[in-house]
């Protein structure tokens, strides 16, 4: 009986564990294509990301650019940029009186402060700020006045000591997210002389919030000098905050003093500290290094000089002798047979293929003004292709490469080898090197070609710093990590970065770092969620995946005509179908945004019958704004693809922030903004351009109607808008 019982449980238990098995691996395979979602989602949004910045960088080195070696661009192209790149700052602004001459009225509801900062007085902006309230400009204006005046007092290079406090809490990029903030002090405490605090820079941008988070930390670092320490980033920055967000929310928070405050924000923020070192240990820099850091030589150099990164250093032309290379550049042509002409001409092309040029001029040329050191680069301008250095082939003559600079000279190209770097020009690419770096897993230091600046660095350059400085651990931030934090470089370098829900709801966990005397890093990592844990694991890979794919389809729509001519390069019988890795090659070769291409074809491509890919589905779910029948598809194209930095140059000419300017105007930020394409569109096509958008005919354009037609719109979102 009992053998026919045993028997009879076998016969049951083998098919439960086999059915267990399955389901194991069933679950397994479940998770792993999660995962796959979940990295290929992140690939997208930080390969955008960081292609939006290398446009910035392309754009501001040719605003330098053209500062610098033109007297003028139809009569008014410097005179439009001067005053971003080298802005003079008013002397009121140096003077208590550009506060105190501004009344705060009895009808104002919000914060009110008094000088010298108290406890209460934070607690106040503390509140108000949760309660959606804004702090009056006079009290922005004295804030950020007393700001300058301290930091002033600070050396580039703070040290601290932990034999004065039990711990120091190190947080990392809050680009503008209070909700992060406040979690972390109600989390790890208020700052105070028992909770010192290092906020590792990017303060602002990309958030909503980016006022109320800097003013608080300038209140905390007034209040407590000694016990809160404020680095600088790679966003504190007057020219990266027109792109990302802080200047027009400054101009929006404060329409009436906006200017002042934004002027007194570019001081300070050039104003503050580089670097930290706590315990002569530990080093704290908001990018990284470069294999040219020196830390004697970055604590010795006046950072107040360097007010943007993105400001090249002026670099004349005309200390080089152009006329005795260009005698000697001809000569050599005539040996080898070549002709003058085919230079210019081959210049020219390059100018009139901005997207394909851009990239590979970032790729592969470091800027002028950084050639002393193969180890950082900020993008070369769009434009001036053929005014970037060049390295020569290496002979057996020559054991190095020579930097040669490309100069127009009546009708051929001279060689020139490249002065010097000067003094300043050494000076801001250290700045840049510590704001902009990233490090990487292979050795050595390389230009960063990904962002378009600083450079990437290795774990010999890392370990080098270290040993040459005494240093045992280098912390950073300036990149989002899923986790809130990552170690690398066999745990000497640790990126840190406390903006939780960077990319999309639930994308991203935020941490901080405390450290003891003992000086062992403990995380504590957090996610400021209001519906994230209302959602399981597959519904926030969902939700993430589905923005990262929109924004990725928006890019595709923005180079449909180069995308459309590389998929037919290979479909010579028309037939509208090629390979799946044709597909890829040529997203690859025009987007450059390192994907994994044919993991995501499904998302964004139909297969034919046959496993090909029918390219033209790329576009089939995307439309335009506000149709403009008077504009050419191919102008169209060119305005859905620089809508950004169209909006640039439409704030830097917008002076009163009105939101409008006239077609005058409209004109001159098109010929500035074509010379940065280096394309050629026709006036005639401009002047009917701006006629059209000029809804109601009083010669001034709502340039926020413009832009709105001129927005990629998903057409199943319009059809549900729609019902």
């Amino acid at each position: 009986v009992l053998l026919k019982l045993f028997e009879a449980l076998e016969e049951l238990l083998i098919p439960s564990y086999y059915a267990a098995v399955l389901i194991q691996r069933w679950y397994r395979r479940y998770r792993a294509r999660l995962e796959m979602r979940r990295r290929y989602t992140w690939n997208i949004f930080q390969s955008i990301e960081y292609a939006g910045e290398q446009d910035q960088l392309q754009l501001s080195s040719f605003f330098s650019f053209m500062l610098d070696n033109f007297t003028s661009l139809n009569e008014n192209g410097p005179d439009l940029i001067s005053q971003l790149l080298d802005p003079v700052v008013d002397p009121w602004l140096d003077r208590e009186t550009c506060y105190n001459l501004i009344p705060v009225p009895e009808s104002y509801i919000g914060p009110r402060i008094s000088f010298p900062l108290s406890v209460s007085d934070t607690n106040t902006l503390l509140n108000a700020f949760k309660e959606q309230q804004t702090l009056h400009a006079r009290y922005v204006l004295q804030l950020l006045y007393e700001t300058k005046k301290l930091l002033k007092q600070m050396p580039n290079i703070i040290h601290l000591s932990t034999s004065y406090t039990k711990e120091i809490t190190i947080c990392g990029d809050l680009h503008g997210r209070l909700d992060d903030l406040l979690l972390i002090f109600y989390k790890n405490g208020l700052p105070s002389a028992e909770t010192p605090y290092v906020f590792n820079g990017d303060f602002v941008d990309r958030g909503k919030k980016s006022v109320e988070v800097v003013i608080l930390l300038f209140a905390y670092l007034l209040l407590y000098p000694d016990n809160m320490h404020l680095n600088r980033g790679n966003h504190e920055d007057h020219i990266m905050n027109l792109r990302y967000g802080f200047t027009k929310e400054v101009t929006q928070k404060y329409k009436t003093h906006g200017r002042e405050i934004l002027q007194l924000f570019q001081d300070v923020f050039s104003l503050l500290p580089v670097a930290t070192v706590i315990d002569g240990k530990i080093l704290i820099v908001h990018g990284g290094i470069s294999d040219q850091t020196d830390l004697d030589f970055l604590g010795s150099i006046d950072r107040h000089k360097v007010k943007s990164a993105l400001r090249l250093p002026k670099h004349s032309l005309e200390q080089l002798d152009i006329g005795q290379s260009s005698r000697q550049a001809k000569r050599l042509r005539s040996a080898d047979g070549s002709r003058p002409s085919s230079s210019s001409r081959s210049c020219s092309k390059s100018q009139r293929t901005p997207s394909h040029s851009r990239q590979d001029s970032s790729a592969s040329i470091s800027s002028s003004s950084s050639s002393s050191s193969s180890s950082s680069s900020l993008c070369s301008p769009r434009t001036p292709s053929c005014l970037s250095p060049r390295a020569y082939p290496t002979s057996p003559s020559m054991p190095c490469s020579i930097n040669v600079l490309q100069v127009p000279f009546l009708d051929s190209l001279s060689s020139l080898p490249l002065p010097s770097p000067s003094q300043h020009e050494q000076e801001w690419k250290q700045i840049v090197d510590v704001l902009w770096s990233d490090p990487k897993t292979q050795e050595g230091c390389s230009p960063n070609t990904f962002r378009g600046g600083g450079c990437y660095f290795g774990p010999d350059v890392t370990q080098r710093l270290l040993l040459q400085h005494g240093l045992q651990l280098l912390i950073r931030s300036h990149e989002c990590k899923q986790e809130g934090y990552e170690l690398c470089h066999s745990g000497q370098v640790i990126t840190i970065f406390s903006a939780s829900n960077y990319y999309e709801e639930g994308s991203n966990r935020g941490a901080y770092i405390k450290l003891g005397r003992e000086l062992v890093p403990r995380f504590y990592q957090y996610q400021v969620s209001r519906t994230t844990r209302k959602l399981t694991l597959t519904q926030r890979v969902r939700a993430a995946e589905g923005s990262a794919l929109r924004a990725l389809k928006e890019k595709l729509f923005a180079h449909r005509s180069e995308l459309m001519a590389g998929f037919q390069q290979y479909d010579d019988n028309c037939t509208g179908i090629i390979s799946v890795s044709e597909w890829a090659q040529v997203l690859e070769s025009v987007l450059r945004l390192d994907l994994p291409w044919r993991t995501l074809r499904p998302q964004l491509a139909r297969l034919a019958p046959d496993g090909s890919v029918e390219y033209q589905s790329c576009f089939q779910d995307m439309g335009t704004g506000i149709p403009l029948p008077q504009v050419t598809p191919n102008l169209a194209e060119t305005l859905f693809r620089y809508r950004t930095d169209i909006e640039i140059i439409f704030n830097i000419i917008d002076k009163d922030h009105s939101g409008l300017i006239s077609i005058e105007e409209f004109r001159h930020t098109w010929r500035l903004f074509s010379a940065h394409l280096g394309v050629d569109i026709d006036d005639r096509a401009i002047d009917d351009l701006a006629r059209s958008i000029d809804f109601n005919k009083d010669g001034s354009i709502d340039f926020t109607e413009f832009l709105e037609a001129f927005r990629v719109v998903h057409k199943l979102d319009q059809g549900s808008a729609n019902q």
